[in-house]
């Protein structure tokens, strides 16, 4: 009876401990007589007494030393390396990089590791990732067109470059044009914090027709964790998007990277930053030219387009600062895009670009033949570098194999 009444409020230390003393008060028949009484098996009511004869002091343990399931890393040794090496064809990057996530479900790699010989749950697996650094990326509007084949390999050139930049120091920048957004007192999506019943007051209806719009273009510095936000006002053109960069590197770059002589810049594969334009080749060598700098350009590849850093390193937190808040005026824009801060550090400078960006301009062959560009063997269209000045023709016609020396 007092066994029974005693046994909820003890843990399995106590309950042993309690059973041990019993038993040798008893003395001869002990263990027995108290292992039928308690209900408990006769190997605990012995362990209970070796621990009553040895004397054993308290040291915060419930369990016996060694007792319990030992970690999936103890019992399976080897696992935190082959799930490492799972992953890594699918890495965005090294294990100290920026551009580091991955791609593959729990689900994948719980089957990879079954395959290699080992056993784990899917919420082990998610431990262990999270353990060795990795993380989901929640993106918005992923469904941007069919995947292409050579996008994770893509993915790892982009970072096999940036990391070589970042090491020696040199800059890299992520570009991209922003939602182009409607000037004057229009409503906004998100809430902030207003007297009750006083909310601002803002247009019925968003007119997108005769009404002035903003077109942000941003620039990333990774190494640098900050951002630069050129406001146009009239066309997202190839000849902006390219000013906004050379406004970057007057205004920040250069000074910030005096001993630099290259840039690697990584953008979409569409828009007026986009692979295909040959008016943002020609831009970039005017820029090349006028700043000196050897410029290697990457695009993302198609249907990608949000995983690029600008999005998520610098877009998304603007747009979180300016929810629920009419953007009445273009320096209503400029003053909330440079009060955008983040908790890990980032800060954001912005500048207004007015001048006028005509659209419809022609690229003809011979200034596309004049650009000093040496294309990567690997995707070209996607991978290559402008020089400063011209080049020899067989410089031009000679892939690069490795990441060119400056």
């Amino acid at each position: 009876m007092k066994l029974a009444v005693l046994r909820p409020h003890l843990d399995e230390r106590q309950w042993r401990l309690l059973l041990g003393a019993e038993a040798v008060a008893i003395g001869r028949g002990g263990i027995a007589l108290v292992a039928q009484l308690s209900g408990a098996s006769r190997t605990t009511v012995q362990a209970g007494v070796s621990e009553v004869r040895a004397g054993v002091e308290p040291d915060g343990r419930v369990r016996a030393p060694g007792a319990g399931r030992p970690s999936v890393e103890q019992a399976q040794p080897g696992i935190v390396e082959a799930l490492d090496a799972l992953v890594s064809p699918e890495t965005r990057g090294d294990p100290t990089s920026p551009l580091r996530w991955t791609t593959k479900s729990l689900a994948q790699l719980m089957k990879g590791l079954y395959a290699e010989g080992f056993t784990v749950s899917k919420k082990t697996v998610a431990r262990l990732l999270k353990q060795a650094g990795y993380r989901l990326q929640a993106v918005f509007k992923t469904k941007e067109g069919a995947g292409h084949p050579d996008r994770d390999a893509q993915f790892a050139h982009i970072n096999a470059l940036a990391a070589t930049f970042l090491d020696a120091g040199d800059p890299v920048i992520s570009v991209d044009t922003k939602k182009k957004e409607l000037v004057g007192e229009y409503a906004k999506t998100g809430r902030e914090w207003q007297p009750t019943g006083q909310p601002v007051q803002v247009n019925g209806h968003d007119f997108p027709s005769g009404v002035p719009r903003a077109i942000p273009y941003g620039v990333y510095d990774i190494g640098a964790d900050t951002g630069f936000v050129t406001v146009g006002v009239d066309h997202d053109t190839a000849a902006f998007a390219v000013n906004a960069i050379r406004t970057w590197w007057d205004t920040v770059g250069r000074d910030r990277y005096p001993n630099s002589s290259r840039l690697l810049l990584t953008a979409d594969c569409g828009g007026s930053n986009g692979n295909r334009p040959r008016a943002f080749k020609v831009e970039i060598a005017a820029l090349a030219a006028q700043t000196g700098l050897q410029i290697t350009v990457c695009h993302f590849p198609p249907g990608t387009s949000k995983w690029n850093k600008v999005e998520h390193r610098l877009f998304s937190f603007i747009s979180m600062n300016w929810r629920g808040r009419p953007l009445t005026d273009y320096q209503v824009i400029v003053e909330t895009i440079a009060a955008t801060t983040t908790e890990t550090g980032l800060t954001v400078a912005a500048v207004m670009d007015t001048n006028q960006y005509p659209t419809g301009i022609r690229v003809s062959d011979a200034q596309i033949k004049a650009v000093p560009v040496q294309r990567y063997a690997f995707h070209g269209e996607w991978n290559y570098v402008i020089h400063p000045g011209p080049i020899p023709e067989a410089l031009r016609n000679q892939t690069i194999e490795l990441e060119p020396t400056t």
